[in-house]
């Protein structure tokens, strides 16, 4: 199987430079609440009428109800208003300033959004990748997938971690790039019925040679 480097610059040679989350950190932390178990399309349609208010201080400062009617578009609205608040009760702590938090220790300030109900270790490592530019890669449902088909064999989501994580650099920056790939490969060619044909891996890839095999 191809090793975590040679996978990230055939996505690369693919899909070119891949945009960022955002610049701002609450957006991030917003966003990734919203984005659960929804489509991105919501996100952008809820985060666009709220406009320039997408501030911590705003979204905290909103009774519940109007929280709630606010994200209602990206469904489970009450768990997910829930969080959000618990989110900006944590990031108050740090004076809602990305320094602050930055200056802790990674490992501390995963467990610190861990203890957050409704925030798992995908959403946990997706804001300190692109909110407070820490070396965490992001293991997803898209993820598992894809390196299952290259032929990847991992016992658990800690193993699929050091395989990238072993196999890079350090580097927010790089692990931000590199999941932003992997979602917009398996979005568009490695889907649950995989367009093979458009594939850049179908030379490396167990599931297409086994299939083209079969046939």
């Amino acid at each position: 199987m191809l090793n975590a480097e040679e996978i990230y610059e055939i996505l690369l040679t693919t899909y070119g430079n891949p945009r960022w989350w955002s610049e701002d950190p609450f957006t991030v932390m917003f966003q990734s609440v919203l984005v659960q178990n929804t489509a991105w399309r919501s996100v952008e349609k809820t985060c666009a009428s709220i406009g320039d208010k997408l501030t911590p201080e705003y979204i905290g400062g909103l009774p519940t109800e109007e929280l709630e009617q606010l994200i209602s578009p990206c469904g489970f609205y009450k768990a997910k208003a829930r969080t959000i608040q618990a989110l900006i009760t944590w990031y108050r702590r740090y004076h809602f300033d990305r320094g602050e938090a930055q200056s802790v220790p990674m490992p501390d300030l995963r467990k610190e959004l861990l203890s957050i109900r409704g925030i798992g270790e995908e959403t946990a490592d997706v804001i300190l990748v692109y909110a407070f530019y820490q070396p965490a890669f992001i293991i997803d449902a898209y993820t598992r997938r894809f390196l299952l088909r290259l032929g990847g064999e991992f016992q658990d989501d800690t193993a699929v971690r050091s395989f990238f994580e072993t196999g890079l650099k350090k580097d927010a920056q790089l692990y931000g790039q590199y999941h932003w790939l992997i979602l917009e490969h398996c979005i568009s060619v490695c889907r649950k019925s995989p367009r093979c044909g458009q594939c850049a891996f179908r030379e490396q890839c167990k599931y297409f040679l086994s299939k083209e095999k079969d046939e």
